[in-house]
C-alpha cells in the first residue's frame, strides 16, 4: 500500500480571472502540462471551478469522459446539446457520461458566488451515448456508481472525531472540501487529496467537522 498526500498549494492555478472564472486543478490540465501527474486510478481531472455572478463556461464539447460534479456552495445551471436543463445545488450530484460526444453549458445565473469540484473519469470502453443523471440531496450511506468508469464515488460527512474506513481496493483518491481531517499520521484540510494505491485497513478520522469526496476505483 502506498499514500501520496497532495497539498491544496500544489494545484495548478487556472481559468480566467477577467472573466470571473478561477480554477484549481489537481492534475495535468489545459496548458498545465505535467507528464508525471497525467491521472490517478480512472481519474484524469478534479478542479475546482468559481465562478462570479453572472460568470461560466460557454457551450463546449466532450467526449469520451465521465463528468462529475458536486457544488459546495452556491447554484450551477447546466444545459446540454441533449436537451437536460437543470440546477444543481449543494448536496446534489451531477454525472454527465459525454460517450461518443456531447456538449454543454455551465453557468452561475445568480448573484452569490459559486464554487464546485468537478471530477473527469476515462470510460473503460469508448463510445456510446451520452447519458445524464443528476442525484439530489445525495447521502452518506449510498456510493455512486459510475460503471462505465469502473468506480464508485463516496461522500463522507464527518464530526470531530467521527471514523470512516477507506474501501479496501486498487485506487482510492480522498478530496477534502471542507474541514480538516486525520488520515494515518497526515492531517488533511481543504483542497487537500490523499491518493492511495492497494489500500487496506485504513480509516479517516474528522478532526473537525469535515466533508470528503472518496472515489473507489478498479482501473488504472
Amino acid at each position: 500500500m502506498t499514500t501520496e498526500i497532495r497539498r491544496a498549494a500544489e494545484r495548478y492555478r487556472g481559468g480566467d480571472a477577467a472573466a470571473g472564472i478561477t480554477s484549481w486543478h489537481a492534475f495535468s490540465f489545459g496548458p498545465h502540462y505535467d507528464p508525471d501527474n497525467l491521472r490517478f486510478g480512472a481519474l484524469i481531472a478534479c478542479n475546482e471551478e468559481q465562478l462570479a455572478p453572472g460568470a461560466g463556461f460557454d457551450e463546449h464539447p466532450h467526449s469520451h469522459t465521465e463528468i462529475v460534479t458536486w457544488v459546495v456552495e452556491g447554484e450551477l445551471t447546466h444545459r446540454d446539446s441533449t436537451g437536460h436543463e437543470t440546477l444543481v445545488r449543494p448536496g446534489d450530484l451531477q454525472h454527465l457520461s459525454a460517450a461518443d460526444g456531447v456538449r454543454h453549458v455551465e453557468r452561475n445565473d445568480t448573484g452569490a458566488p459559486l464554487t464546485f469540484v468537478q471530477m473527469w473519469l476515462t470510460p473503460l470502453r469508448p463510445g456510446g451515448t451520452p447519458r445524464y443523471e443528476l442525484v439530489r440531496g445525495v447521502t452518506d450511506s449510498t456510493p455512486y456508481a459510475v460503471p462505465e468508469a469502473g468506480a464508485r464515488l463516496h461522500v463522507r460527512r464527518l464530526a470531530a472525531g467521527e471514523r470512516t474506513k477507506v474501501p479496501d481496493t486498487a485506487y482510492v483518491y480522498i478530496h477534502v472540501v471542507r474541514g480538516e481531517v486525520r488520515l494515518d499520521e497526515d492531517r488533511l484540510g481543504p483542497g487537500d487529496a490523499a491518493r492511495i494505491t492497494d489500500a487496506k485497513g485504513l480509516e479517516v478520522v474528522g478532526v473537525t467537522a469535515a466533508e470528503l469526496l472518496l472515489w473507489e476505483m478498479q482501473a488504472g
